[in-house]
């Protein structure tokens, strides 16, 4: 009886639980996106006068460019993603996760050697910013060393998950080396299957210097980038990575890029 009398007690107290965990998430996103972001057309208006690009890169002073980028650990369906963009000549960059990068090592030399850009995404894909200093370092560097192992080279970009990061993240991100990349465009493709909805919505974001974030993984993406691809190839987009989307600008460790 006395646990019946104290049931309402109970649930008022665990909704007012699960309100304040969703205000505080919800106040961290916001944090997140009040943080100073700086854009590719800003870095590249921020080079020096004449600075060149690389030889035989893009120049994105001069072309209408637009950075498709890949979240999540390199399993299948990549394999198909890679054929996919090198049909369209479509330079791309891919945050892999590191919990599983060795099971696929092929796949992750591959995306090396097709000339796309590989950065960080953490280890097991945790909210940075709900987390001590000692396990962000630890979750990106154990990635570092992951990707380093297989592909020789050291990422210098970093997408936290989920978009979540502070003045921490930004701290950590710098002191390793790495700047962190968020976007202007997702499909939310996490939410759903029906690639002709992630098409849409990938279209209807889409604009020069862009950074369009997909999850290959999720059931509808892979089918829907022929149409993407596609699409944007008609409106002379030029595919290129973050980094070249920066070029002759180079992006800056702990600086947030959108």
């Amino acid at each position: 009886m006395n646990f019946l009398k104290r049931r309402p007690r109970f649930f008022i107290l665990l909704t007012l639980v699960v309100l304040a965990t969703v205000t505080v998430t919800v106040l961290l996103i916001i944090q997140a996106y009040k943080m100073e972001t700086l854009s590719p057309r800003e870095e590249r208006d921020r080079a020096a006068s004449g600075a060149a690009v690389p030889s035989g890169q893009v120049d994105c002073r001069k072309a209408k460019c637009i950075a498709l980028t890949f979240d999540g650990n390199p399993g299948e369906p990549t394999v198909r993603l890679l054929d996919l963009l090198k049909e369209y000549r479509a330079p791309s960059t891919f945050f892999l996760e590191g919990r599983r990068i060795h099971k696929f090592p092929e796949v992750v030399r591959r995306i090396a050697v097709d000339g796309h850009e590989i950065g960080n995404h953490t280890w097991t894909h945790p909210a940075l910013t709900d987390i001590s200093d000692a396990r962000i370092r630890a979750e990106l560097k154990r990635t570092e060393r992951a990707i380093t192992d297989i592909t020789g080279s050291k990422p210098t970009l970093m997408r936290p998950p989920g978009g979540r990061t502070d003045d921490r993240v930004s701290k950590v991100s710098k002191e390793l080396g790495m700047a962190q990349v968020l976007w202007t465009v997702t499909a939310k493709d996490y939410a759903t299957d029906d690639s002709a909805l992630i098409t849409k919505r990938v279209l209807a974001g889409a604009d020069r210097d862009g950074i369009i974030l997909l999850h290959p993984l999720h059931k509808g993406t892979v089918p829907a980038m022929p149409a993407i691809l596609k699409a944007l190839s008609k409106q002379n987009y030029t595919f290129v990575t973050v980094s070249q989307l920066l070029a002759p600008s180079k992006a800056e460790p702990g600086k947030i890029y959108r």
